[in-house]
């Protein structure tokens, strides 16, 4: 399953880490993020269920930057 989220970033570097944050959280498949755009394209693995995969993401994003915002 694939859904697109809000971001709100700063910067393209940042933006950069977020996206290795996000591949890295368990449940996450692939990861895309878009300083440009400001959204975040999320692959989940098979049966992860996205309510549970997502605030551990938005957590790992905010260990990058902590002014980060993953919107739900």
């Amino acid at each position: 399953m694939k859904k697109t989220y809000k971001i709100e970033v700063d910067c393209a570097n940042c933006a950069e880490k977020m996206q290795v944050a996000a591949k890295n959280t368990p449940g996450v498949k692939d990861a895309v993020v878009s300083f440009m755009t400001l959204k975040m394209k999320v692959e989940f693995e098979e049966g992860a269920d996205p309510a549970e995969v997502m605030p551990k993401v938005r957590e790992a994003c905010r260990k990058v930057e902590d002014d980060c915002e993953v919107y739900l």
